[in-house]
């Protein structure tokens, strides 16, 4: 008899697999703002990027739900079990399974988007025009098949992934950002809306997203279409993601609620609460998102071969790590917040009143950071145990939280009460997903590494004040002299703090 062959995960460092991921995703991050800065000078905080914002929402909102979200995170504890418990073979066929099912369903799915924008598009936007509904419903029908793409895509991330091949996956989103600028720059001159041209490169940048990682794939796995619906895998597949759609659909409220209300805010409303989201969403998708990423085939691992000890080791090294560079990120934009906005974003059409929206909406943000960063991680934890109704629930009372607090704040704080709702309820969704974590494993997680992260806390406090007297001596300098200066004193500062303490060193053991 043939021995069936399997597959052991490379003994890589936990940190060298973030390393990888952060690495690419920083390039990605950067080009993501490039993209951001050139919207800012060519729209502004107006009404016209306003319709392109609510016409991209529920396809952005899907992408979550069933590409990144729900699919890649069911689909890599299934697939590196195969991996680690049975076969090579057995692993590729339900792979193959997967991607034929996603082939047949997703062209399928965006054509229902387009057909039923002219209805959902002015339920989300209902404090708009006639003429911005028409706009923005026109818009959402070019830019729905993107989450066809993006799902396919996802497919082929978990793949990689679960062999812990980190560099595609990550570096895959730079493609899309860089087609997304050259394809906006491009055809900007080409549509009387010029808007069109962001829907185009939305396009235009998932197909070179998807299209980036299917030569990583060589060396692992071969397409060949294989359609089995009564696969057990495949059923515990979608049962594994059921519960994870739900939950994210849950949290997707919290967008649909903050751009409705926004929607009856002053004109730009709804943009400057986007870019202040994108400046919130640089360090948790940088580090946050990367960590989660990279510690998610560890954890399954552990998981299937019920390791519970070195699950628990392996979730609190990617908290460790977080806190160490989650604190800072957060403190020191904090500081240095409105010279950044004024630096990226007040040019063209941006103004210095868009650049005070941004920063009030900026700064309601912020607080939730360290929370949103370790529900990533959390969540993973559960996702490798195959438990993804644990994440549902609590992520529906982290929703129930933050929709009563958009309405209780968004009279008396207008936008700012919006983002400090959406904090709030981030905090409370980590605290109780550690909460119910701890009970499942019958181990403390938070408790022995507590004294690590309140001293890293403490060192980036110190920091950011000391940054913000900076900025305020300094305030005279061009923005890029002063920025670059913040945060070139902030990282010396911080660094040096940690290493004194040993505190750099801890965060990788």
């Amino acid at each position: 008899m043939h021995a069936i062959k399997t597959y052991t995960a490379p003994k890589d460092s936990l940190l060298k697999n973030i390393l990888t991921l952060s690495g690419a995703t920083a390039l990605s991050r950067v080009l993501g703002l490039v993209r951001d800065v050139l919207i800012a000078h060519l729209f502004g905080a107006s009404r016209a990027y306003d319709a392109y914002l609510i016409a991209f929402m529920i396809p952005h909102m899907l992408r979550r739900l069933l590409a990144e979200g729900a699919l890649s995170s069911a689909f890599v504890p299934l697939f590196t079990e195969r991996l680690s418990r049975e076969s090579v073979n057995g692993a590729t066929r339900f792979a193959n399974n997967v991607l034929t099912v996603a082939l047949l369903f997703f062209p399928f799915f965006s054509l229902l988007g387009i057909l039923l924008a002219p209805l959902y598009v002015p339920f989300l936007a209902d404090g708009f025009s006639r003429e911005e509904q028409s706009l923005a419903i026109q818009l959402a029908q070019i830019v729905f098949p993107f989450i066809g793409l993006m799902g396919i895509a996802a497919i082929l991330m978990g793949v990689l992934n679960s062999y812990e091949r980190f560099f595609a996956p990550s570096f895959a989103p730079v493609l899309f950002n860089l087609g997304f600028v050259l394809a906006t720059v491009a055809l900007v001159g080409f549509f009387a809306e010029p808007v069109y041209a962001l829907a185009a490169g939305v396009l235009i940048g998932g197909v070179a997203q998807l299209f980036f990682q299917v030569p990583y794939l060589r060396d692992h796995w071969r397409f060949r279409p294989e359609f089995n619906l009564r696969d057990e895998q495949l059923k515990k597949l979608c049962l594994l993601m059921l519960p994870s759609i739900v939950g994210l659909a849950i949290f997707q409220i919290n967008v649909i609620v903050d751009n409705k209300l926004a929607s009856h805010l002053a004109e730009g409303s709804v943009s400057a609460l986007q870019y202040a989201v994108r400046l919130f969403q640089l360090p948790l998708g940088l580090f946050a998102v990367s960590i989660a990423n990279a510690i998610l085939p560890q954890l399954s691992q552990h998981a299937a071969l019920h390791e519970r000890e070195a699950l628990a080791q392996t979730l609190q090294r990617g908290i460790k790590l977080t806190a160490f560079i989650v604190l800072p990120a957060t403190i020191g934009l904090g500081a240095i917040a409105e010279p950044v906005i004024r630096l990226l974003f007040e040019h063209g059409q941006f103004t210095p009143e868009d650049t005070q929206r941004t920063l009030y909406a900026l700064l309601g943000l912020l607080p939730g950071l360290a929370g949103y960063a370790l529900v990533y991680l959390l969540t993973r934890a559960f996702y490798a145990l195959q438990d993804t109704r644990t994440p549902v629930f609590v992520g529906g009372a982290a929703v129930a939280l933050n929709v009563g607090l958009d309405y209780l704040f968004v009279g008396p704080l207008g936008v700012g009460g919006l983002t400090l709702a959406t904090s709030l309820a981030g905090i409370a969704n980590a605290l109780l997903l550690l909460v119910l974590l701890q009970r499942r494993l019958k181990i403390a997680l938070l408790r022995p590494i507590l004294p690590e992260i309140a001293k890293r806390a403490g060192a980036a406090l110190l920091m950011g004040a000391t940054v913000a007297l900076l900025v305020r001596s300094l305030s005279a300098l061009p923005e890029l002299v002063l920025v670059s200066a913040a945060v070139l004193c902030g990282t010396a500062l911080y660094l040096g703090l940690t290493q004194l303490g040993g505190f750099s060193r801890s965060a990788n053991s």
